[in-house]
């Protein structure tokens, strides 16, 4: 038996050479691209907040719950031992504990209990922060977050809900709204034969009495992909005789039994595995009229559109993990005569790794920033449509890869499960999905700027804020208008323009608001055309170790 003095000796060798865990560290103080976006959008208020939180969820106990969320996926009991319907999910006790970090946190409600300047910067600098801990959490959380705004199109039910969903203590019983602390909304919209054509939905909504906005309905139909399926009451799609329409399905009825919301299977998905999405069978479902009726897919928007930007969220915070986990380990580990992260190649990596991260938080910040803009200034609506599409889809299209070549730079110890980069990589393309695949949010951006001629101004104009600053951006932002031109075969270039547009506007807000160093090397390789097809092509002059050292995380 080994001493403890031998542990870590064994008869054939030593263990050395290898990484300790990167854990009890500050996630919110080892960012400086986050914090100075916190800064600069008017969130300074909850500085002491986040760092307390950086410094809570970074703990090596919390990190480890994200370890056993995953391990122990949730389990749908459709039926008790007697065989009545039970229609419940049970989860890990360390989901349970994400869960109430991330809604004592107000990730799900704080820009609707402070509606002040920068709330929604400083709720997305959560957001990001405790999906780098577990992602499972965010589906949740967000549909409850985004749930509020298609509520109060329908007063009476906003007046009775809207309360519930924004409280801060986090109770998963199985029991009435009423008797509940706080509740939680999930989203009911997908059926198998449409997808994200939602309006070949084929779930029919019947009047218990009176009709229209408010009114009683009830539901019967099959839907695919529930989100949050252990949520409390849900936002879901219909049709009436008047077209598609948007309904507010609880659990429990009004005199307090269960509604007919019948549990079919839970999604054996390939990540996102903490969390627990499944098939639902409604019969005769009760339901009430949410908006206008055959209007459910602008009611159901006002939910859309804030989810899409937490698929941003999600998917930096991912990058912002697996960047992190990469330098970390080659900070730590030597070969060849040197550490790997003084070797000039893997320097290269790293630091190309590192622009893109920092080109991603610092996106979906500003994207968030413009939904406080919105509050403030109706007239913002216009660049905050746009940059909804253009975050979305460019963040969540960036992340698979760019978690693989992090993974990479672990070896084959990044490719085993004790390590969590394969848990980063398979949450990598959830949000590419979720809310709108490539195609779906590139022609709903072409659907913007046919419908609202405001749209295409107010972009451009966010990144005429850059002129001067870089010939080489200058060139790149006069040719974008020419995109727009002609509209023969727009539809077939829509996801090139995407990316031209998202690049420009990191380009752009890396310009105005990054240091020098990181604002050139983004625009030699991703604007200006010096960069190869995999990471770790950056010009030779680029300023590597001082991009590298901005973002990497400092554990000792």
């Amino acid at each position: 038996m080994l001493t403890e003095e031998r542990q870590g000796v064994y008869q054939t060798h030593e263990v050395k050479n290898q990484p300790t865990p990167l854990e009890n560290y500050n996630l919110y103080l080892e960012d400086q691209p986050l914090r100075e976006a916190v800064e600069r959008h008017h969130a300074s208020w909850m500085e002491d907040r986040l760092r307390a939180f950086g410094e809570h969820i970074g703990r090596a106990e919390f990190l480890e719950l994200g370890n056993l969320a995953n391990k122990f996926s949730p389990v749908l009991q459709t039926h008790d031992r007697f065989g009545n319907r039970r229609d419940e999910v049970e989860f890990h006790p360390a989901y349970y504990e994400l869960m109430g970090t991330g809604i004592a946190a107000e990730m799900h409600a704080l820009p609707w209990n402070r509606p002040e300047r920068g709330a929604h910067v400083a709720r997305a600098a959560i957001h990001y922060l405790l999906s780098q801990v577990e992602a499972g959490v965010g589906c949740p959380i967000t549909m409850s977050f985004a749930s509020v705004p298609a509520l109060r199109i329908q007063l009476e039910v906003a007046d009775e809900w809207v309360p519930r969903v924004t409280s801060t203590k986090y109770d998963r019983r199985v029991i009435p709204a009423a008797e509940k602390t706080g509740s939680m909304i999930g989203m009911a919209m997908t059926e198998k034969q449409g997808g994200s054509d939602v309006r070949a939905n084929d779930t029919r909504a019947v009047p218990v009495g009176a009709e229209g906005p408010g009114q009683e309905y009830l539901l019967t139909g099959h839907k695919w992909f529930v989100s949050g399926i252990m949520a409390d009451a849900f936002l879901a799609t219909a049709h009436t005789d008047n077209g598609l329409t948007c309904f507010f399905v609880p659990k429990f009825l009004p005199d307090g039994t269960k509604n007919r919301f019948f549990m079919l299977r839970l999604k054996d998905k390939v990540g996102n595995r903490s969390n627990a999405t499944g098939e639902v069978e409604l019969l005769d479902t009760w339901a009430r009229m949410v908006g206008e009726e055959g209007r459910g897919v602008p009611t159901i928007i006002e939910m859309v559109n804030h989810t899409r930007l937490d698929c941003a969220i999600g998917m930096a915070s991912v990058m912002r993990q697996a960047v992190s986990q990469a330098m970390h380990y080659c900070a730590h580990r030597a070969a060849f005569g040197n550490t790997l992260i003084d070797q000039p190649l893997m320097q290269n990596v790293l630091a190309d790794l590192a622009l893109e991260s920092e080109a991603a938080t610092t996106l979906m910040m500003r994207m968030a920033q413009a939904y406080d803009e919105v509050r403030e200034d109706p007239e913002a609506r216009h660049f905050a449509r746009m940059v909804t599409a253009v975050g979305k889809y460019w963040t969540c299209k960036r992340a698979p890869h760019f978690v693989f070549e992090c993974m990479e730079c672990l070896g084959g110890g990044g490719y085993v499960e004790e390590c969590n980069m394969p848990r980063l990589y398979r949450e990598a393309p959830v949000c590419a999905i979720w809310e709108g695949s490539g195609n779906v949010i590139s022609l709903d951006m072409l659907r913007a700027l046919h419908k609202d001629p405001q749209t295409l101004p107010a972009f451009l104009a966010e990144l005429d804020h850059a002129r001067g600053g870089d010939k080489r951006l200058d060139a790149f932002l006069d040719k974008l208008p020419g995109e727009f031109a002609g509209l023969d075969g727009i539809e077939t270039r829509a996801r090139r323009i995407m990316e031209k547009l998202a690049l420009a506007l990191q380009a752009t807000l890396l310009m105005r608001f990054a240091p020098d160093y990181v604002a050139d090397a983004f625009i030699a390789s991703r604007i200006a055309g010096d960069h190869g097809h995999e990471y770790g092509t950056l010009p030779k002059n680029t300023a590597f170790r001082d991009i590298i050292d901005r973002v990497r995380p400092k554990t000792d």
